[in-house]
């Protein structure tokens, strides 16, 4: 896939393609929705599929205390755009200027003059542009003039509620990991890189990993099934992952993301890795011991094992990818 970052000025574009537009974070199962149609009618007409999103989020420029946290890194997001069959990604820088800019002039500008865009697929009830200006009802009513069909994609429903970017943050922040999964379409992870700890884990005959994370956004402090995987290999690998500040051993402590590998021995200190979430085994909680907690992680990474044997016999584990 193609990315051409801060779009909107740049004058080498695909013409007469499809095009999405929206944030889309985390690619979720509502936006997957939209890029399935737009790669399909891109298809049908021998044209070029494209996504025009906006990067960093509006909300981050604008009013940054009310910034949500992003799902995705911008190269998870790349590579899950490409996955879904989109051709070309078109990253408009966002800034206070831009903010300003009428929605009727970006789509004139941008999506006729620039793109010549044959069809623009939305979300119903996205909104764009100044002051939100930019509805499905003025895209459909720009389209008209500038030789464009605009169609809004109807919102994927989950459990009698909207499949969001903001329910999945809920989500994910209450440590319901399954729940963000059914609703991402795939489980929710992190990367970040390997780097060296304490080695307490080391010491209570559990010895982990310590990745330092690049997302902002973490599942609520427990301790989760999940997997890992490490380019080194290149493999994935199952794991009991621990976040929190392991109150046991520890006062006031920094939150740390720790995995024990199973069945693992290998150094991989300074590797960037992936990280995914399966299930939340249980919350974090002091012990009366180190004994006590060492005889608990010993359960955590049986948990973890029947977790994923249950699950291999259920269905095939998909591997994780950087």
């Amino acid at each position: 896939m193609l990315v051409v970052h801060d779009a909107y000025e740049s004058s080498d574009l695909p013409r007469g393609c499809v095009v999405a537009i929206g944030n889309f974070d985390g690619v979720h199962r509502g936006q997957r929705a939209i890029l399935d149609v737009v790669v399909a009618r891109a298809r049908e007409l021998r044209a070029a599929a494209v996504v025009v999103t906006f990067d960093p989020h509006p909300l981050s420029v604008l009013r940054p205390e009310q910034a949500p946290l992003p799902i995705t890194t911008p190269a998870q997001k790349e590579r899950l755009l490409a996955e879904a069959g989109i051709a070309v990604a078109l990253v408009v820088r966002f800034t206070r200027e831009f903010a300003r800019t009428p929605a009727g002039q970006f789509v004139r500008e941008f999506l006729g003059a620039k793109l010549a865009a044959r069809e623009v697929y939305v979300g119903e009830s996205f909104c764009f542009g100044h002051r939100r200006e930019g509805t499905l009802e003025l895209l459909r009513g720009a389209g008209e003039e500038l030789g464009f069909a605009a169609n809004g994609v109807p919102e994927v429903m989950l459990h009698g509620e909207r499949v969001s970017s903001t329910r999945i943050r809920r989500a994910i922040a209450q440590g319901q990991v399954e729940e963000a999964a059914e609703m991402l379409g795939h489980p929710f992870s992190i990367t970040g890189t390997v780097v060296r700890g304490d080695r307490m884990g080391q010491r209570l005959g559990w010895p982990t990993i310590n990745v330092a994370a690049e997302h902002k956004l973490l599942p609520a402090d427990g301790v989760y099934a999940s997997r890992v995987l490490l380019p080194s290999f290149p493999a994935s690998f199952d794991c009991a992952t621990n976040i929190g500040t392991r109150p046991t051993v520890y006062e006031n402590y920094q939150r740390v993301v720790e995995s024990h590998i199973l069945d693992f021995k290998a150094d991989v200190y300074g590797q960037r890795v992936e990280l995914s979430f399966y299930k939340r085994l249980r919350e974090e909680r002091i012990f009366p011991t180190v004994m006590d907690l060492s005889a608990q992680i010993g359960r955590d990474v049986e948990a973890t094992r029947e977790y994923f044997s249950r699950r291999r016999l259920e269905q095939e584990v998909p591997p994780a990818r950087l």
